[in-house]
């Protein structure tokens, strides 16, 4: 009777949930794992037809040359990669003019366009860019994306099958530096949220991610063009509605892909976070919710706090630390990060990530690159100040 009392209690229905979100983190591990193991060799008898890369670009961050570079060292017999800014004193167009001298047989434009199209601007780039397009295969990456030399192969090999219609990829994330900030950032991605993607994958949704957003020009043209985007703050997940409309599946590449964790400050981290909070809140409310059971140090933390004076709950909370601390370590090592320092502060991470719920619950507004807006239902923008910039 005792230990029942103590599963219905407060504590006990926190200890409850933690336990459920162990569970869910070594099914996540063992997903990601698993995509990782299976990764293999392309196919070279899968016709590779002409590709053309599509970059946005926003003035200079951190490891952009080394993610810009990865896409001009390809393995792929035909490609060009389009560049595109809209202030001709952006910082980014040193790089990619030190690109292209280092890169003399890769075909590559560099766009030059202010041309402005709506309030999603990295949307109204990709329009501009759009005008030196050659190809009718579209690889769409945002500007910190990192990839190996086989990236393209298994990108328009997965774009061969008919029934599919766009082919995105998982993506990791690659702090660029030791710092606090960088890694609480990026434990968010690798420990949370690649590991959520892999389970409602495995689950049956087939969600679209930024990292990666391949399909060919005239699946393009029957959602309405990138036009149809540019209201949208979640321009991937309404894409990738707007091809399930069509009929057609979201495929995921064999292939993992990095994104550059540049945050300098914890306050940018949370600004961050809270504008993917709130987008994913909007488009996907009860979701969204759920996700908290991805926060078992929380609620162990919680159930301590609620019966502080109950042995069980501090050596319950001890336990989830290590467990969770199993699952990190396995998926660092897995993504290719060494760094010990995220397993400590793993519960300083769950705490973080709870208090972002939290603010991504009870408001709507979102930071993009200096501009305030407001997240409304079917993830339209709202302005408030001046038109987002057009970076990623």
């Amino acid at each position: 009777m005792s230990v029942f009392n103590a599963l219905v209690s407060p504590a006990g229905l926190a200890a409850t949930i933690a336990a459920a979100g162990c569970m869910q983190a070594a099914l996540g591990t063992f997903l990601v794992s698993r995509f990782r193991w299976q990764e293999k060799r392309v196919d070279r008898s899968v016709p590779m037809p002409p590709v053309s890369v599509l970059k946005p670009l926003h003035g200079d961050e951190p490891l952009l040359e080394e993610a810009l570079e990865s896409f001009c060292t390809q393995d792929y017999p035909h490609m060009q990669i389009v560049f595109g800014v809209q202030d001709e004193n952006d910082a980014a167009i040193p790089i990619v003019r030190r690109l292209m001298e280092r890169h003399p047989d890769v075909p590559m434009k560099l766009v030059i366009d202010p041309t402005f199209h709506g309030v999603n601007r990295k949307i109204g780039n990709l329009i501009n860019i759009m005008t030196c397009v050659e190809h009718d295969v579209l690889v769409i990456s945002d500007s910190d994306i990192h990839v190996a030399p086989d990236y393209l192969r298994h990108v328009v090999g997965a774009l061969v099958p008919p029934d599919v219609g766009l082919v995105t990829t998982l993506y990791a994330g690659l702090p660029a530096s030791s710092s606090v900030p960088r890694l609480l950032a990026a434990c968010q991605i690798n420990h949370n949220f690649l590991p959520g993607v892999m389970l409602s994958r495995y689950l049956g949704r087939q969600d679209c991610l930024g990292a990666t957003m391949a399909l060919r020009r005239s699946m393009l043209e029957k959602i309405g063009g990138l036009a149809a985007l540019v209201p949208h703050v979640a321009d991937d997940a309404i894409l990738g509605r707007y091809v399930r409309e069509q009929g057609k599946d979201i495929a995921i590449a064999a292939c993992m892909t990095w994104t550059t964790v540049g945050e300098t400050s914890m306050r940018e981290v949370l600004a961050h976070e809270l504008r993917w909070g709130r987008t994913v809140k909007t488009l996907e409310p009860v979701g969204y919710a759920a996700s908290a059971i991805q926060l078992p140090l929380f609620w162990a933390t919680v159930a301590m706090v609620l019966a502080p004076h109950a042995s069980w709950t501090w050596f319950f909370f001890l336990g989830v630390w290590g467990w969770r601390a199993v699952c990190s370590f396995i998926l660092d090592r897995t993504l290719a990060q060494r760094s010990l320092l995220p397993l400590l502060l793993l519960p300083l991470r769950d705490w973080i990530s709870a208090a972002v719920m939290v603010g991504s619950v009870t408001g709507t507004r979102v930071a993009w690159r200096g501009q305030t807006m407001h997240v409304t239902p079917h993830s339209v923008m709202t302005p408030r100040s001046q038109p987002a910039s057009p970076g990623d």
